[in-house]
């Protein structure tokens, strides 16, 4: 993966679904939504902070993720369904 600005090659993970290789530290594939690695529990929001009632549901009806930092938990998607 290279830097669309300079061209410098840049470190990436590989999407175990489409092939797809998304920035380093991403949590979803970048082409098909694919989440990249597990998350732990903390990194999921169940944190002693989390208040349940607080959560944002994934805008697919089939998915059972919440919204945290913009993206589905478990599909990737954003809030307005892209």
């Amino acid at each position: 993966m290279k830097c669309p600005f300079c061209e410098k090659e840049l470190q990436g993970t590989a999407c175990p679904g489409c092939g797809t290789t998304s920035p380093e530290g991403a949590r979803y594939c970048m082409e098909c939504g694919a989440r990249l690695f597990e998350a732990g529990p903390a990194a999921l929001g169940e944190a002693d902070d989390f208040d349940p009632e607080d959560r944002i549901l994934c805008p697919d009806g089939n998915c059972t993720g919440i919204i945290m930092e913009g993206r589905c938990t478990e599909c990737g998607r954003a809030p307005d369904g892209s």
